[in-house]
């Protein structure tokens, strides 16, 4: 069977009937660019729609379906004002339908006077008055009464009840697949078909079967894919790289290593030295000196006559591993260039050609570095940094600039609990950098209560009195009338009222050149306050910011929280984080933010993220610290890679080139599940 019998699910998404240019850029913002992508956005819930045909006060706190007719308006004076709408049933009984937001218009077209509309939503009691907060409506002939519906995640401009519909066709498409799980096994669980799976978890979230069988799919086309990278690095034979350390040994440091630094150090160095390409995960939490592991790597190869690469995930911390290893190697007989999607023109050509010449022994940049155009003389070895955000396709992209396969060091400061290791670094050795620079204070962390904001604002001041920097991170760009979350722009108004031009702004929606500009101030002393989103939360190194504001920090993800902290401790003072919290918290935020103000080792706080989060919580880049699963969860992850993983190497060991009927179906499972890993694998196979 061929990877062709996917194309209809791997059309782009405008092939679903309904999407034109209006609907296609909510879709985008939810990631949903083919339609494989809606018949995977899966329902985080349900909603059980009561009927009934009169309105009563023992319904409240229920979600209800029931035919009214609206019968007055009732709109404020302001813009801002909510718009009401009183209702009666069939028996007389009165309801407010209400809508904030300045939504009168709507709510006159959505609820003609004296004109009966099928109404559902949450019905509560304000004193003696019913109402429903943003109801649904519908004409009664198109009314579906009520049921269970299931609820999708969402985007400004569509609708959960549109996602479910695009999700009906996206499944429709869908072909009949033969099975790649092994029997037994499936067997053993009671797991339906993908298919009916797929049907089963839209129909109804809460179908454990359904899910868990789905869950095992993307885990095992993960192996999968992990396999397959372990057969082509025992099949292909890299290069010794040997150094002679005349460029070690010059190296002046202004501090000595730690004990964690050198016994890495010295493994990658026994690695390189073999003719099989190293595949090493280099982890190591904020701040534990992870680039000086990785410049020495790179400092190896160059004596051997190789070239190295270096590749970061954003273009500010490109930058500034540039500017890091520039200095760091300044004095000694070596070349170093950048590269990223910015440099144009002469620029890229200069760079390229000394690249392409072997002038260049250190390459570092951004995804450009492996572009179509980019050649190497002589590429030895790859060190990629955040390692989260690259897939395996994205790696054999990189090593396929080689000659023969290089060497590939990846690094991320997002500690990983063990159980997701496997999952993404099955093939790999581990080093961990387990042990802190000395002279580095632990970071004092403060959980606060947003009411005391104007008292935070107040320390601000001092904080900048004293000569120190800070940052100020809030969750979203700009305000929203649709949520309470703070706003970057916003907050930097407020401070900029108070400090003045102390205050500079970065986000992610600012062109690079203006980010860049902001940041050089703020790292140049310039600016005392860094407004910023989460655009900060890698590779930003100000040792003079000894303070970090975190707004809204009961939304952040524990990864997350631990991340953006590590923005601070970076000199010999102390350094704090304040953590602005919401008035209500569930449990698991308050659990949350308590780890936060007790410890600071990120390990810890990896491992404990896992546990605290929930089943119905999706593994999420940021906050898992490396795959992405759309259905795993913490409970059952380790579970599903045990017995996929088992399940590859059973595919391996009957026939290496999938060429059974399962492995032709595993083939199609790969291509459904990791499709930019298996293109790319499958063509070097």
């Amino acid at each position: 069977m061929r990877p062709e019998i996917l194309n209809p699910l791997f059309a782009e998404v405008t092939a679903l009937k309904g999407i034109g240019a209006a609907l296609a850029r909510p879709l985008e913002r939810l990631g949903l660019a083919r339609v494989v992508d809606v018949a995977f956005h899966l329902p985080t819930g349900f909603i059980d729609r009561i009927p009934r045909d009169a309105l009563a006060a023992s319904d409240a706190g229920r979600v209800i379906a029931i035919e009214l007719t609206p019968v007055q308006y009732r709109f404020g004076g302001s813009a801002r004002s909510p718009a009401r709408v009183q209702a009666v049933d069939a028996h007389g009984n009165h309801a407010s339908l209400v809508f904030f937001g300045g939504n009168s218009g709507w709510a006159k077209k959505l609820l003609p006077l004296n004109e009966k509309r099928w109404v559902s939503g949450r019905l509560d009691q304000y004193g003696q008055e019913l109402q429903i907060v943003h109801p649904e409506v519908a004409l009664p002939e198109e009314a579906e009464g009520g049921g269970r519906e299931a609820i999708y995640p969402c985007s400004e401009g569509i609708t959960s009840k549109r996602i479910a519909a695009l999700a009906a066709q996206a499944i429709a498409r869908a072909p009949e697949l033969p099975e790649w799980i092994e029997p037994s096994l499936k067997d053993r669980h009671q797991w339906p078909g993908w298919k009916d799976a797929l049907v089963r978890i839209h129909a109804d979230p809460a179908d454990a079967k359904a899910r868990e069988r789905l869950a095992y799919d993307e885990v095992f086309a993960n192996q999968l894919a992990l396999m397959l990278v372990r057969g082509e690095a025992r099949a292909k034979r890299g290069r010794p790289l040997t150094g002679d350390g005349r460029l070690r040994d010059r190296l002046r440091l202004p501090y000595t290593p730690t004990g964690a630094q050198s016994r890495t150090i010295r493994e990658i160095e026994g690695d390189m030295a073999q003719s099989q390409p190293m595949l090493r995960l280099l982890q190591g939490d904020v701040g534990a000196g992870k680039t000086l592991v990785a410049t020495m790597a790179l400092l190896i190869a160059a004596e051997a006559g190789a070239q190295g690469a270096m590749l970061a995930p954003t273009e500010i911390l490109a930058r500034q591993h540039y500017d890091n290893l520039s200095r760091l190697l300044a004095g000694l007989d070596i070349r170093i260039a950048i590269l990223t999607g910015r440099d144009k023109g002469k620029v890229r050509e200069a760079v390229l050609m000394g690249l392409a010449a072997g002038e260049i022994d250190i390459l570092v940049g951004t995804h450009a570095i492996f572009q179509q155009g980019v050649t190497y003389r002589d590429l030895g070895l790859v060190v990629v940094d955040e390692q989260h955000r690259f897939g395996v396709a994205e790696r054999l992209m990189l090593q396929a600039k080689a000659q023969v396969p290089p060497h590939l060091l990846v690094m991320t400061a997002t500690p990983i609990p063990r159980t997701l290791q496997l999952a993404s670094h099955g093939e790999m050795d581990v080093s961990r950098l387990d042990e802190m620079p000395p002279g580095r204070q632990p970071i004092q962390t403060t959980v606060i209560s947003e009411d005391k904001l104007d008292a935070v604002i107040a320390g601000l001041g001092r904080h900048l009195d004293a000569g120190k920097q800070a940052y100020w991170v809030c969750p979203l760009v700009e305000e929203s009338e649709k949520t309470d979350l703070a706003a970057a722009e916003h907050r930097a108004a407020t401070l900029t009222a108070r400090f003045g031009d102390k205050v500079g702004l970065v986000h992610g929606r600012m062109k690079g050149p203006e980010k860049d500009a902001v940041m050089a101030r703020f790292a140049g002393g310039e600016l005392g306050v860094l407004v910023a989103t989460t655009v900060i939360e890698v590779g930003v190194d100000v040792p003079n910011a000894t303070l970090i504001v975190i707004e809204a920090a009961d939304r952040f993800g524990l990864a997350q929280l631990h991340q953006l902290r590590g923005r601070v401790g970076r000199g010999g003072g102390q350094s704090h984080c304040i953590l602005l919290r919401g008035e209500k918290l569930s449990e698991t935020s308050r659990a949350r933010l308590a780890l936060m103000r007790d410890t600071t080792d990120g390990f810890l706080i990896a491992e404990r993220d896992l546990e605290l989060r929930g089943a119905g919580e999706i593994l999420g880049t940021r906050q898992s610290g490396e795959q992405t699963f759309r259905l795993a969860t913490p409970e059952s992850l380790a579970t599903l890679i045990a017995a996929a993983n088992a399940d590859a190497r059973l595919l391996e060991d009957q026939d290496r080139a999938l060429h059974t009927a399962r492995g032709e179906a595993a083939r199609i499972a790969l291509y459904l599940f990791e499709r930019d890993a298996a293109v790319s694998l499958l063509r070097a196979g």
